[in-house]
């Protein structure tokens, strides 16, 4: 059982010499087989808590504390980060020129497990991990998302989270740019590798499209970087019919 533990989480970035406190103590927990959707207005501080638990350096974490199974996470590199089992499906993929997906995923998975995949077993993994999400055998070769469609790019990060198998997943806006059977390949993806390795999801969205296809255990409604309420599934419904703007107008 894997265990991800946020408590009084306080994060700030700095704009223009001056810092602004973006998250205001969040209180999180997820463990290994759960969903977690995080839904909120823009600005509310989604993709700060995304970011600052991959360890993006343009976030200051300024108090609180990130364990995962009881180790300290914000004194880990980034790079140890994903060792551990942590796992950032981004929401603006960069592109990687001169560098295949091939590659690029052999080295990942290379890193992460710490010893290089037998090369026959790995390309039998690639082959299958990509026929499962619906992408072209010529894919491969490509350089990393250079020249993709923003569903080719949702689909590679859906792909390197497959075969590298993290403990925990951080899917920031998934969703976003995908049409109908884009977004059903995606969530199927997802859905396939929580049966098989009991993965823990931390689901950010805006829309509740992607909750008809990946069901939360829990959903959690931020605003302006707290949680200002927290239920099961169906509180994305209510989200849906009223919006956020009971919660903006108690905030203010």
């Amino acid at each position: 059982m894997t265990t991800l533990e946020i408590r009084d989480l306080h994060v700030s970035v700095t704009a223009d010499g001056e810092a602004k406190e973006i998250l205001k103590g969040v209180d999180l927990t997820i463990r290994s087989g759960e969903t977690h959707a995080i839904m909120g207005p823009n600005g509310s501080g989604k993709s700060t808590l995304a970011y600052s638990i991959a360890g993006h350096p343009k976030y200051e974490v300024t108090s609180g504390s990130v364990t995962l199974d009881g180790e300290d996470v914000l004194a880990m590199s980034v790079d140890e980060r994903a060792r551990a089992g942590l796992f950032l499906a981004m929401q603006y993929p960069v592109e990687i020129p001169g560098v295949s997906v091939s590659n690029f995923l052999r080295t990942a998975k290379t890193e992460v497990s710490g010893e290089a995949p037998v090369l026959r077993h790995w390309v039998k993994d690639l082959k299958s991990a990509m026929s499962g999400l619906k992408m072209d055998p010529d894919f491969a070769s490509r350089n990393v998302n250079e020249g993709f469609s923003g569903g080719e790019k949702k689909r590679h990060e859906i792909l390197q989270m497959k075969l590298l198998q993290p403990k925990l997943a951080i899917l920031d806006e998934t969703d976003s740019g995908l049409d109908v059977d884009a977004l059903r390949v995606v969530s199927e993806g997802v859905n396939e590798v929580k049966a098989e390795t009991g993965l823990g999801v931390l689901l950010i969205t805006h829309y509740t499209r992607i909750l008809r296809y990946i069901t939360p255990d829990f959903v959690h409604v931020f605003v302006d970087g707290r949680v200002a309420e927290q239920g099961g599934s169906e509180l994305a419904d209510r989200l849906e019919n009223e919006g956020y703007d009971r919660y903006v107008t108690a905030g203010a």
